[in-house]
């Protein structure tokens, strides 16, 4: 049976520009740095060579884990989903934080798209775990390791 992994639209777009950027770029920069190193002799102490077969395994690596990703991807348009007044993937969330009288805004979404700095947490993260199937005014309790935060719901998007 195939697992199938969230992923919004613009996640779903930035791994496909990195696959392109790989396949069609990268991977014949490093075939080309491959069959350069080979012409300077000895493959065993050749460190061009060395490095390039590694960086050639590193892309390879991250092609295949790109594809795996695109293949079991279940791409969802929040846009498309009427906003029910409840917090799901995708939901961009106004949180306040109790104790420290602070607010925050985050978007949820898939594990290859979270990006603390831009405010993109993970679906698999508990401050989005906690979130899910919320709606305003809720309170939430998210264990962390500095003890329990606990927030409150202030506004749900479907931007």
């Amino acid at each position: 049976m195939i697992e199938h992994i969230p992923i919004t639209i613009s996640g779903e777009i930035k791994l496909l520009n990195e696959l392109y950027e790989l396949k069609k770029n990268q991977r014949p920069k490093i075939i080309n740095a491959i069959q350069e190193a080979r012409k300077h002799g000895d493959l065993k102490e050749n460190a061009e060579y060395h490095a390039a077969r590694e960086e050639q395994g590193f892309c390879e690596s991250r092609i295949r884990y790109i594809e795996t990703i695109l293949s079991k991807a279940h791409i969802i348009d929040i846009k498309k989903i009427s906003n029910t007044g409840r917090v799901i993937f995708g939901s961009t969330v106004t949180i306040y934080n109790i104790d420290e009288k602070k607010k925050f805004v985050y978007r949820i979404v898939g594990d290859d798209e979270s990006n603390f700095k831009k405010k993109l947490i993970s679906i698999n993260s508990p401050v989005a775990r906690a979130l899910i199937g919320k709606e305003i005014d809720d309170i939430v309790l998210v264990k962390t390791p500095r003890g329990i935060v606990k927030y409150q719901i202030l506004m749900i998007q479907h931007v």
